[in-house]
């Protein structure tokens, strides 16, 4: 019997090579790679969902910052003083120039016991005779029912045709020698696509459940029918166009036969027709005339969010009515 008492070691098993002492063997290497593999993802999805959730803070922050500094923007006033509301670019629905705004900004302008007097800055080349309109005969509202506080419209570089339109109702218009006014007409643009749909070999299938339900189709003829229709559109609002620079402008105003052609002066020049009061800019007309020369800013300042939602809802109409604008858009511009 021996005396060594240390049990001998079993060979390797068959089919199965011997590893040194400590050395992990080719199935435990792989479990390991792979669980590095699955942690490696899992901190890269945690850096992403930690990433995607500051970004949607940033931009909840911009928007409420948005929201709370730029709507209804007021400068704070210890006196007398003279409230000011801009109509810059074209006056539509969709755009900054707005009836909306635009009456919303006068309205809390005259309703400011401290306001000597409202100046309506112009600037704009027109736009829709609807929006035009609508601040027209809210100007003559708040006319009426603040008698003692003026209403001036100051006009920078152009008060053409909507601008004109809704400028009409004022107290007086002040222009600058070289500003572009008048523009007294309605237009309705658009293109027709029949000539190079004959050329491509196109061919347009429109139905309809109404004669005239595809009338200014851009990519059907126009007929007589359709040309005498469109006129007398033309000429009603050409007419209520015209009715409301005379009702605005009264005796001061001197017809000429081109008057109300379309047609577009200088400012020295509608002074002389009686389109225009005088010359002056927004300080002038607060200093000299109103004699209240600090300025207060009553326009509407559009926020982010507002711009936002605007431009995805035109963008939205704009998808819906695109084949009608192609074929006709109507404007007083």
């Amino acid at each position: 019997m021996s005396d060594n008492l240390t049990p001998e070691k079993d060979p390797a098993p068959a089919g199965r090579s011997s590893s040194t002492a400590g050395e992990p063997t080719w199935e435990r290497a792989a479990l390991e790679r792979i669980a590095l593999a699955a942690i490696t993802e899992q901190r890269a999805a945690r850096r992403w969902k930690i990433f995607f959730r500051f970004l949607f803070l940033a931009v909840l922050l911009l928007i409420v910052w948005g929201v709370f500094s730029l709507t209804g923007e007021r400068v704070a006033t210890t006196g007398r003083h003279t409230s000011m509301v801009s109509i810059e670019g074209e006056i539509a629905s969709d755009s900054r120039a707005n009836a909306e705004d635009i009456n919303t900004a006068l309205g809390s302008a005259f309703e400011d016991a401290d306001t000597a007097g409202v100046i309506l800055y112009c600037n704009s080349p027109g736009g829709s005779p609807v929006q035009a309109g609508i601040i027209n005969r809210e100007i003559r509202r708040l006319r009426a029912k603040y008698p003692s506080i003026p209403l001036y419209v100051v006009v920078g570089d152009m008060c053409a045709s909507g601008g004109y339109y809704a400028a009409a109702a004022a107290d007086k218009i002040y222009v600058d020698k070289a500003s572009i006014v008048g523009s007294i007409g309605v237009l309705m643009e658009g293109f027709g696509f029949t000539g190079l749909m004959d050329k491509l070999g196109v061919q347009r299938r429109l139905h309809t459940s109404g004669e005239n339900k595809g009338f200014f189709d851009p990519f059907s003829p126009e007929t007589p029918k359709m040309d005498e229709h469109a006129q007398d559109m033309l000429d009603q609002i050409h007419a209520q166009f015209i009715d409301a620079v005379r009702q605005g402008r009264g005796k001061r105003l001197h017809e000429t036969p081109d008057m109300f052609s379309g047609l577009f002066w200088t400012g020295q020049k509608s002074v002389d027709l009686g389109l225009a009061d005088g010359f002056g800019d927004p300080d002038y007309v607060a200093r000299e005339i109103f004699k209240a020369p600090d300025i207060v800013d009553y326009t509407v300042k559009e926020s982010i969010s507002d711009r936002v939602a605007r431009k995805f809802g035109a963008a939205v109409g704009a998808g819906a009515m695109r084949a009608m604008a192609l074929g006709s858009k109507l404007n007083l511009r």
